[in-house]
């Protein structure tokens, strides 16, 4: 596998740094409660726009969206709304087994369950950094990481009671960081206000093994043997933003973002190939189907279906045109959420 290689001197600069050179690396969790209102219960919530899901177990959906909307449902069909203590946008929810889930949304809201979505309590809300994040992961119950704009990073050890805030300089470009390496030595409270921005965005992760995958903006594919403590950041094959990645079924790597781009690796990242898919539209999500198919939900109402394990793509345009945003295989069913909420899609 090729990784983006810096000179000695980069290196060196790198290392004046430090691994995690934010300030922030004290417990973070609710900063501001002077306007937090509890979500309120809407009867067509289900129906608003949503933008992540995933399943508690493997007999619930879980989704989340704005307004601080999270509903629940064993069909995919009729929907229950949860007790949710913020109105915050929720752009990803996850869930380690059929009890405990934690959502993540905008001004770094971090939320947990831990009864299966039912009831959600605020473990980190800072609106003061207008920021959001977009993912988060746990690998046990006590070990968790949430990513999000601006290379946002925070970390959990303890089951998310407190959170620790981490800037990654080891992504940063070989120019980027010789800047801030300088600016560090001249300037420290430049620093920190230039280390707050300076990071692409991360989008997603993806857990496969021991290894975590992130993607990004300006291309950014990033690899991490030690869950994000420590990151290597691949070869750039693409300029544009990358919104999820994935392993299908055959045990290949899939990366797809912005007009439709999708690259497939056979060989965990060495080398990636352009995959041709007759769309112009952002792709935001990839799922696995259990019958070895693969689905790509895009922008615009675009479906791509694959039954070669990612190598080639069928174009399945939905009929309303409104975006897939994000979906998951559920009992034989692509439901998929989007800005007019839950959808079944016909395949």
């Amino acid at each position: 596998m090729r990784f983006v290689s810096f000179p000695l001197s980069i290196i060196l600069l790198l290392s004046t740094l430090g691994q995690f050179s934010y300030a922030a690396e004290q417990p973070v969790k609710v900063t501001s409660s002077a306007n937090i209102n509890p979500s309120v219960k809407a009867r067509l919530a289900s129906k608003s726009l949503l933008l992540g899901i995933t399943k508690a177990g493997p007999d619930k959906l879980v989704a989340v969206g704005e307004h601080g909307h999270i509903i629940l449902s064993s069909d995919a069909v009729n929907w229950q709304q949860a007790d949710v203590p913020l109105q915050t946008t929720l752009t990803s929810v996850f869930f380690l087994d059929d009890s405990l889930g934690w959502a993540v949304g905008h001004d770094a809201t971090i939320l947990h369950s831990i009864d299966g979505g039912l009831t959600w309590k605020i473990q980190q809300y800072m609106p003061e950094l207008q920021k959001p994040l977009f993912d988060i992961v746990f690998k046990s119950p006590t070990e968790g990481i949430a990513i999000g704009a601006y290379g946002l990073t925070f970390r959990t050890n303890d089951s998310g009671n407190t959170w620790q805030s981490e800037f990654h300089s080891e992504i940063l470009p070989p120019s980027d960081a010789e800047y801030m390496a300088e600016l560090k030595a001249d300037d420290e409270d430049a620093y920190l206000d230039e280390a707050a921005f300076i990071l692409p965005h991360f989008n997603r992760m993806f857990m496969d093994g021991r290894t975590l995958y992130m993607v990004g903006e300006v291309g950014l594919i990033v690899k991490s043997n030690d869950f994000g403590k420590s990151r290597q950041a691949f070869d750039s094959i693409y300029q544009g933003s990358f919104f999820d990645i994935s392993r299908t079924q055959q045990g290949n790597l899939l990366v797809v973002g912005l007009r439709g781009h999708v690259f497939r690796s056979l060989l965990n990242g060495r080398p990636w190939k352009s995959r041709e898919t007759n769309a112009t539209a952002l792709i935001n999500d990839i799922v696995l189907s259990d019958d070895e198919r693969i689905f790509l939900l895009a922008n615009n109402g675009v479906l791509l279906e694959s039954i070669d394990d990612g190598q080639t793509y069928r174009l399945k345009t939905q009929r309303d045109g409104k975006s897939l945003i994000g979906g998951i295989w559920f009992k034989g069913q692509l439901v998929a959420v989007s800005d007019v909420g839950i959808k079944i899609i016909s395949l």
